[in-house]
């Protein structure tokens, strides 16, 4: 995983409540399972994000986040319409899944939903080319 020297990302986990770090943490990692070769950061939408060079939205294809009283894992649309059975038991808006704070992070589920939407990034770019 190519990582900056301070891509941010180990402050937003830190500033976050202590009940949500170890669910980001586990999205954290599962992202970076998917993706190793990604770079890490928190400079595009204020929150942690995965990308490549040399596509569209500079590159990124997940994020995540902490908003009360969820974790949230941000995909490119259409993955979440795409695996809407799969992510039926969560609330979702069209690029966002929420998995409450507390609970096990289905680490299977975000695998395969970044990868889905890495998969939906590059399917783009080829369409483009």
């Amino acid at each position: 995983m190519a990582k900056p020297k301070n891509s941010g990302v180990d402050e937003y986990i830190a500033e976050c409540p202590g009940g949500a770090r170890a669910g980001l943490a586990a999205i954290r990692t599962a992202i970076r399972a998917v993706a190793p070769g990604a770079t890490e950061r928190t400079d595009y939408f204020r929150m942690p994000g995965y990308s490549f060079p040399g596509f569209d939205y500079d590159g990124m294809f997940a994020w995540f986040s902490f908003k009360p009283p969820c974790l949230r894992l941000h995909v490119r649309p259409p993955v979440l319409q795409d695996h809407r059975e799969e992510v039926a038991g969560y609330p979702t808006t069209k690029a966002i899944v929420s998995f409450p704070v507390g609970e096990p992070v289905p680490r299977r589920l975000v695998k395969k939903l970044v990868k889905a939407s890495l998969t939906a990034m590059k399917d783009k770019a080829k369409k483009k080319a």
